[in-house]
């Protein structure tokens, strides 16, 4: 009877220390979705504005039988500012696991000053950071310099009209009014977060709503400061973004620039994704037009 009792407790811990070494290997899940643009108004084009509350539904529905553990929204959750905005976060509410938003150009159409307007989307900040296992995800603002997210006298809008000048000096196609950039003081946050990854040794994800790359006239406005930053730093493994609803994708000296495509494109079809992240692999799953990518490192 002792030696019976000795074997079943043998394999109660042998069976007991398998399922904690699966789950500290288990893959780091994340959910994915771009632009819903949700807005109480009429199809225009390709937009199908009103569709994006059950196309949320269905997204979150599967991101939660996924065991997701967060989700991402990088922008743009409404298409004409906040009066829509109630509607589009009860129904992105219905994701089990927290949600981190970014602010995209069209959530500050009905907005005269831009500073606060992240705590109505329950923001932490403007800019933030949030760490998960080994890796640290980096969400930028990049509404930050724009001319639609600053009021006339503040200081952000001068930097913005710097910048936007100095851009058409050089004929950049990014000097578009939806298109927005960082500061030089987000600009040092940024690589601040970027040293500190570097020294505990955590991989590292850029999340934005404007792409930084490939450059096709969407692109942040000061991309290339950023990339400069960027690529200093090999713990980066991938920077994904929005704003482009056909979806992009370019290698950076070796760093993969995702732009996911976006929900609000398409009367029926979804689009959005679940992103695994291993230690040496990422694995970006997509579900309807959102595309399936893999990257080893």
């Amino acid at each position: 009877m002792k030696i019976k009792i000795l074997v079943f407790s043998l394999l109660c811990v042998l069976v007991h220390g398998k399922s904690i070494g699966q789950q500290k290997n288990a893959p780091l899940k994340i959910g994915l979705i771009a632009d819903p643009q949700y807005a109480d108004q009429d199809t225009k084009g390709s937009r199908f504005y009103r569709n994006s509350l059950s196309k949320l539904d269905s997204a979150t529905a599967a991101i939660n039988a996924t065991g997701v553990d967060f989700t991402v929204m990088v922008g743009d959750l409404v298409d004409v500012g906040t009066k829509d905005l109630t509607p589009a976060l009860q129904h992105l509410d219905k994701l089990k696991a927290p949600v981190y938003n970014l602010l995209g150009n069209h959530d500050y159409v009905d907005v005269k000053d831009g500073a606060t307007l992240y705590k109505a989307y329950r923001m932490p900040a403007p800019y933030y950071t949030v760490e998960k296992g080994h890796w640290l995800f980096i969400l930028l603002n990049t509404n930050e310099l724009s001319e639609y997210a600053t009021s006339e006298a503040s200081a952000e809008r001068a930097a913005w009209q710097a910048l936007n000048n100095q851009l058409k000096l050089e004929e950049r196609e990014n000097t578009q009014p939806w298109n927005g950039g960082i500061s030089t003081q987000q600009l040092a946050w940024m690589e601040k977060q970027l040293k500190k990854a570097e020294k505990d040794a955590k991989n590292v994800i850029i999340f934005t709503h404007h792409p930084l790359f490939p450059e096709n006239g969407l692109e942040t406005l000061n991309n290339r400061d950023i990339l400069a930053v960027i690529e200093k730093y090999p713990r980066v493994k991938a920077v994904i973004s929005g704003h482009h609803h056909p979806g992009n994708f370019a290698n950076y000296k070796g760093i993969p620039m995702i732009t996911l495509e976006g929900m609000i494109e398409t009367s029926n079809e979804n689009a959005y994704g679940v992103l695994e992240l291993s230690p040496h692999r990422i694995d970006l799953k997509g579900q309807g037009r959102m595309t399936t990518r893999k990257f080893e490192f």
